[in-house]
C-alpha cells in the first residue's frame, strides 16, 4: 500500500443534516483521536467514530503505526501534486499538523465524496475517514469537513476504565503493570509495564481478548491450542515446553508454555498461552515475560487471569 492510500484506505457511507459545530472535542469512547463533530454527528454504536441517528452519516477514527504519518510526509514533499489524481492538502490542527485528501468515487451504485486524514501523534499516527454520499454533499461539504478535521486533537492515553468498560469481559486485577492499551477495542488489549516507546517485550505484558473460534470437540483442544500459540506475534524461535488441560474459572481451558525470543533486542522469553473455551468462541491470555523474571511474573500473570468474569 503506498502511504497515501494511508488516506484513501478507509471508507464509510455518509448522509446529514446539518454542519454546524458543537462546542468542545469528543472522544469517542476508546479512541485516542477525538474532534468537533458536525452537528447531527453523535458516537456511533458498532465503530469507533461519529454517524447520525440514520447511520447514514459515519465518521470513522482509528490509530495508524507511528511511521505512517512521516511516510505520507515525505510522500507530500517528493511529490505535492500527488498520485492518482489524489492532491494531498495540510491542514494545522490541535495536534499539529495533518494531511488529508478528497476524492470522488463510487460505493456500489452510489456516487461519494470520500476524505481521509493522517495527524501526528506521540507513539502513533492518528487517522480519521469521512464518506458523504452526492445527496448530502450540499450539507457536508469541503469547507464543513476541513473545518472538523481542524478541530481534530489527540489524547496521549486512554481512561484505564474506559478501555476496560468496552470489552466483552470484566477484569477485577491487573497486577500493578503500568500501562494499559486497547489492541481492538471491544475484543482485546494489552496490560504491560512497557509501553509502545520503549518495547513491550523487554518487560512483563499480557495480551487479553476473545477468538472467535472454539475447537470443534474436546478432543481437538490440545492440537487447537498449540496451532493458536505458533500464532503469537512477534515470536521467533518458539519451542512449546508444556501443553495440558486445565480449569479455568470452573471452565474446560488448556495451558501451554513457550521458550522463545521476542522483540528488536532479541530477548529470551517464556510464554504462556491459556484458552477457555466456550461453546462459540474462547477467551485467549498471553503473558510474555523476559526469562530472568519468569519466577516474579507468572504469578502477576495469573492472578490477572483469575479475576477476568464474563460481562453481564
Amino acid at each position: 500500500m503506498t502511504p497515501l492510500r494511508y488516506l484513501a484506505a478507509v471508507a464509510l457511507v455518509i448522509a446529514a443534516t446539518c454542519p454546524a459545530f458543537a462546542a468542545d472535542p469528543v472522544f469517542p469512547p476508546g479512541a485516542r483521536v477525538g474532534m468537533t463533530p458536525l452537528v447531527g454527528l453523535a458516537k456511533a454504536k458498532s465503530f469507533i467514530g461519529f454517524e447520525t441517528e440514520d447511520q447514514g452519516v459515519k465518521v470513522l477514527v482509528a490509530d495508524l503505526p507511528a511511521e505512517a504519518y512521516s511516510e505520507v510526509v515525505n510522500a507530500f514533499k517528493a511529490n505535492p501534486g500527488g498520485t492518482g489524481g489524489i492532491k494531498p492538502e495540510s491542514i494545522e490542527t490541535g495536534a499539529g499538523l495533518a494531511y488529508y485528501t478528497a476524492e470522488n468515487a463510487k460505493d456500489g451504485a452510489t456516487n461519494v465524496r470520500r476524505y481521509s486524514m493522517i495527524l501526528p501523534g506521540p507513539t502513533f499516527s492518528g487517522y480519521v475517514a469521512v464518506q458523504v454520499p452526492e445527496n448530502a454533499s450540499k450539507i457536508y461539504t469541503d469547507d464543513a469537513i476541513r473545518q472538523m478535521f481542524a478541530s481534530a486533537v489527540i489524547r496521549n492515553a486512554v481512561p484505564v476504565d474506559e478501555q476496560l468498560g468496552l470489552m466483552p469481559f470484566k477484569m477485577g486485577e491487573l497486577s500493578d503493570f503500568k500501562n494499559v492499551r486497547t489492541l481492538a477495542p471491544g475484543a482485546a488489549l494489552i496490560v504491560a509495564d512497557g509501553d509502545e516507546k520503549t518495547g513491550f517485550e523487554t518487560a512483563p505484558f499480557m495480551i487479553i481478548g476473545i477468538v472467535g473460534s472454539a475447537p470443534a470437540s474436546p478432543d481437538d483442544r490440545g492440537r487447537y491450542a498449540q496451532q493458536m500459540a505458533t500464532t503469537i506475534p512477534g515470536v521467533r524461535d518458539g519451542r512449546i515446553t508444556m501443553s495440558e488441560p486445565v480449569r479455568i474459572d470452573g471452565q474446560a481451558g488448556f495451558e501451554t508454555r513457550i521458550d522463545a525470543t521476542s522483540g528488536k533486542d532479541n530477548t529470551p522469553v517464556t510464554i504462556v498461552q491459556w484458552l477457555r473455551f466456550g461453546p462459540q468462541s474462547s477467551l485467549r491470555i498471553i503473558g510474555s515475560s523476559p526469562r530472568a523474571d519468569w519466577a516474579n511474573s507468572f504469578p502477576r500473570f495469573r492472578a490477572v487471569r483469575d479475576g477476568i468474569r464474563p460481562r453481564g
